[in-house]
């Protein structure tokens, strides 16, 4: 069905109408909409993509205070800004942001361009934060389509097409091309947004409360509760993981700096190893080899953490343990692996499963 098969017969005007109006009588109170600096609404779309809005605003807020401006961003380290996303996940949004600041710094002179193309070119900048930093911001009548634009979308206009397909998510941006408000088109993507997140929900829609429920053709027909249609995700597999706790005789406790590509890259961790084996027999070699270390680890499992991204679960059994000496000193300084004083764990970035680590090793600092 086409775009404008869609619209035949739909008053794009009433509906623009009673969504705005709503809006603008119900909108939430949030952070980064008290004002209109595109650098501000950019970094709450990065923070806000599959993180829940309460779970963001204090990060947003803390963010800010650390890096108020693009030239404060750019100009800081990566482990200072790593550090600042901790617990937000899906690290590489905080990486690439912090790279596309950079070049905001050096090519645009700290201005957030309000030109499509360059912004699109942003690394990190896809489609819907595109959107989202011209319409918002700069007030352009750019689609911004998320999954609750989507959500709202298919119910509207009963499109039973799988919102995990780019030709679905490209068909909804071309229907926003043809319905945004011209005149408003910052309130009008917010208001999509916002509806999806507070009334037009994935469960139990307030279809009775919607201020645009005559204008829905899934409500019409009964059938809001089965839309979106989305294509169920491979079950994550599991993994199980050993991780263990060393401290040497200073009290220094050893962590390592995961690569610099890949899954929670350059976030740091404890030392840890995927493992079938019961015992620690293979962690005591994995350290020897890895690092030229050689430990001492206790026989008990002290925790057991559980970590569930999208695509693994990592089961982790933690043990603690001391080292014994460092047997190859060359590989050790070649390693990723530190000795950093119990106090300054609280300076690096670890990813979520290792912060449960060591609160529930070291008893506190994570």
């Amino acid at each position: 069905m086409s775009t404008n098969e869609v619209l035949t017969e739909w008053n794009i005007e009433e509906f623009q109408q009673d969504l705005l109006e709503w809006y603008n009588e119900n909108k939430r109170d949030l952070p980064w909409r008290r004002e209109r600096d595109p650098y501000k609404i950019w970094v709450s779309e990065i923070m806000l993509q599959q993180t829940k809005v309460a779970t963001v605003i204090p990060y947003f807020e803390r963010f800010m205070s650390l890096f108020p401006t693009v030239e404060d961003l750019a100009n800081a380290e990566e482990e200072k800004v790593l550090k600042a996303w901790e617990g937000l996940g899906y690290y590489s949004r905080a990486r690439n942001l912090h790279q596309a600041v950079k070049e905001v710094k050096e090519t645009y002179g700290g201005k957030v361009p309000d030109n499509s193309e360059k912004v699109h070119q942003l690394k990190g900048v896809g489609p819907y934060t595109a959107g989202a930093i011209l319409s918002i911001a700069y007030n352009i009548p750019a689609p911004a389509v998320d999954g609750n634009v989507m959500r709202v979308l298919s119910r509207i206009f009963l499109i039973e097409d799988d919102i995990m397909k780019v030709s679905t998510r490209k068909k909804f941006e071309s229907i926003v091309v043809e319905i945004i408000s011209q005149e408003d088109p910052s309130s009008f993507n917010q208001a999509m947004m916002e509806l999806g997140a507070t009334i037009c929900t994935p469960t139990s829609p307030a279809c009775l409360i919607c201020p645009v429920q005559t204008h829905c053709k899934a409500r019409e027909e009964g059938v809001q509760e089965s839309l979106p249609v989305k294509k169920k995700k491979t079950p994550p597999v599991g993994k199980n993981m050993k991780a263990v706790v060393i401290t040497n005789e200073k009290g220094q406790v050893l962590i390592e700096k995961r690569p610099d590509s890949g899954l929670l890259a350059k976030l740091w961790q404890f030392p840890n190893m995927e493992s079938y084996e019961q015992g620690i027999t293979d962690l005591t070699a994995f350290l020897e080899k890895q690092g030229g270390v050689t430990v001492e680890i206790g026989p008990d499992v002290v925790q057991k953490v559980k970590h569930v991204f999208s695509h693994i679960v990592w089961e982790i059994d933690v043990y603690v343990g001391s080292l014994s000496k460092i047997s190859d000193e060359s590989k050790f300084s070649e390693s990723s692996m530190v000795f950093v004083d119990m106090n300054d764990v609280d300076q690096y970035a670890f990813p979520v499963s290792h912060q449960k680590i060591a609160v529930g090793v070291l008893g506190g600092g994570k």
